[in-house]
């Protein structure tokens, strides 16, 4: 499976989507299809900061419960509070749909230390 070229991914499986000085984040279709059926998704609340590398909320399935690592540093702005009722969305639609935060950089120039698509392809055929 190809990841979406327009995104940026990090080695834990989060994907990153800029805009205008902000990111979309979530989990990849691998790490999706990895858990197995998403029923519970832990994030942070609007106005937390959240760190690169440190956990920001987790995701359970009915396999395992893993934490959710941040690719970037920054203030969460909006959360996707629609996976609180439907975390299944994670399994149906990682890339679209069940985006799970929107963070506010803390510093712009952290994305270029991310994988792009076909970096990040090649790390989970590997």
């Amino acid at each position: 499976m190809a990841s979406p070229k327009e995104f940026k991914y990090s080695e834990d499986h989060e994907w990153v989507k800029v805009e205008d000085g902000k990111v979309t984040l979530g989990i990849t279709e691998f790490a999706q299809s990895e858990l197995g059926d998403i029923v519970f998704v832990e994030l942070p609340a609007e106005g937390d900061d959240i760190t690169v590398g440190e956990s920001f909320g987790s995701v359970e399935s009915v396999k395992t419960v893993s934490e959710l690592y941040a690719p970037v540093s920054g203030t969460v702005v909006k959360i996707n509070e629609e996976l609180e009722d439907s975390p299944e969305l994670v399994n149906e639609s990682p890339y679209e749909e069940a985006w799970m935060l929107v963070v506010e950089l803390s510093d712009d120039s952290q994305v270029d230390k991310l994988m792009d698509a076909d970096a990040y392809d090649e790390m989970v055929d590997a």
